[in-house]
C-alpha cells in the first residue's frame, strides 16, 4: 500500500502534529513524514517528550531508587508496578535520563531471574511468561538498552524457549500445575514477535529467526478478524478493541502491524484485518479509543473519544503495507 493515505476518510495528521501530545507529534513527524534524525521540529518533538503530562505523571511516582510502588518483583500492582512504568515510558517515546535509566537498573536488578534469565512476574519460573519478556524487551530495546547483555541473553532465551514449545502458556490452561494441558497464546505471540522485530535483522540469532516463523505461523493459523484461538475462555472481546497503552493483551491492529513490520505487509491473508482496521475509521480519518488501562498513573484519553494514539498506531500500520 505505498499511497496509504488514499484509504483515509480524511487527513489526521495535522492533527497529529499538534503540539499538546509531544510523543504523538514525534513519532508522526519520524515514521509517517519520514523527517531526518537532525529536524528541528523532530528534535523540538523529542525533547518535550521529557516534560508531557503522561512522562511526568508515571515519574512523579517513582520512589529515589528507580521502583515504583514497592522495591523488589515489579509486576504487582498491575499497571502501577515497575515493569509497567518501562513498557508505558517506552510505548510514549521518552528516552534516556536518570530516572529511566533507575527504572531499568531496579527492574533488570529486581524482575529478571539468573537462573532462567528471563523476566517473571513472579519469584518462580512459572512467572515468566511470554508476554512479559516480548513487552519487557521491547521496551528495554525501545529506552536504549537493547545492546545491554542482559537484555540481549533475555530475548536469545525467550526465542529458544518458543522454538523449543511454541507460545504455551501456563494462563491459557485447564490446569496451570499441568503443562501438558498449557495452550499457544496467540497474545503472548504477537508480544514477542514485536519484541523480536525491534531487533535489527543481521543481529538476530537462528533461534530468534525460528520464533519469528512459528510466531507468524501460529497468528497466521487463523483469520484475525475471527481470532479463534486455541483459548480455555474463549475469544476475548478486547482482541477487536483498539487501544493505548498496551499491557498484555492484543488487538487485531497490532497483530497486522506486527506481521506488516516482519515483512508480511503483502500477504493476502492480511487483507480482512486490514479491512477491518479502516472500518474502524470515522469521516474525519480519526480513530476512536476503544480500550484503555484501569488504575495507571496518568491517563491516556477518555474511550469512545477520536484518539490520537489510536490513530497513530492504524497510520503506522498502513505506511508499513506494501
Amino acid at each position: 500500500m505505498s499511497h496509504w493515505r488514499e484509504e483515509l476518510k480524511a487527513d489526521p495528521i495535522p492533527w497529529l502534529l499538534e503540539e499538546d501530545n509531544p510523543s504523538v507529534r514525534y513519532f508522526t513527524l519520524r515514521d509517517l513524514l519520514a523527517r531526518p534524525a537532525d529536524d528541528p521540529e523532530l528534535l523540538a518533538a523529542q525533547k518535550a517528550i521529557k516534560t508531557s503530562q503522561p512522562v511526568t505523571e508515571i515519574l512523579q511516582a517513582q520512589y529515589p531508587d528507580g521502583y515504583w510502588v514497592k522495591p523488589g518483583r515489579g509486576y504487582s500492582p498491575k499497571y502501577r508496578a515497575s515493569v509497567w512504568q518501562l513498557i508505558f515510558l517506552a510505548q510514549l517515546g521518552a528516552t534516556r535520563h536518570q530516572a529511566i535509566d533507575r527504572a531499568c537498573c531496579s527492574v533488570l536488578e529486581d524482575s529478571l531471574l539468573f537462573e532462567e534469565a528471563l523476566f517473571s512476574a513472579t519469584k518462580s519460573a512459572t512467572g515468566a511468561i511470554i508476554c512479559l519478556n516480548g513487552n519487557l524487551i521491547h521496551a528495554f530495546t525501545r529506552l536504549g538498552y537493547g545492546g545491554e547483555e542482559r537484555v540481549r541473553t533475555v530475548a536469545q532465551k525467550l526465542a529458544e524457549r518458543i522454538a523449543s514449545e511454541g507460545f504455551k502458556c501456563r494462563a491459557n490452561a485447564a490446569d496451570r500445575a499441568r503443562r501438558e494441558t498449557w495452550l499457544p497464546c496467540a497474545w503472548g505471540a504477537v508480544k514477542a514477535l514485536r519484541a523480536f522485530a525491534s531487533i535489527p535483522s543481521p543481529q538476530r540469532s537462528p533461534a530468534i529467526e525460528e520464533a519469528i516463523g512459528r510466531g507468524v505461523d501460529l497468528l497466521f493459523s487463523r483469520d484475525l478478524t475471527v481470532a479463534d484461538y486455541p483459548s480455555i475462555r474463549g475469544v476475548s472481546p478486547l482482541w477487536f478493541k483498539f487501544g493505548f497503552p498496551l499491557g498484555y493483551t492484543s488487538d487485531v491492529l497490532e497483530a497486522v502491524d506486527v506481521l506488516a513490520q516482519l515483512g508480511h505487509g503483502d500477504d493476502q491473508r492480511l487483507q480482512r484485518a486490514i479491512q477491518y482496521v479502516l472500518a474502524k475509521q470515522a469521516e474525519d480519518g480519526r480513530w476512536p479509543l476503544e480500550h484503555t488501562l484501569d488504575r495507571t498513573w496518568t491517563k491516556f484519553g477518555e474511550k469512545g473519544k477520536p484518539s490520537k494514539w489510536v490513530t497513530l498506531r492504524a497510520l503506522k500500520m498502513l505506511s508499513r503495507l506494501r
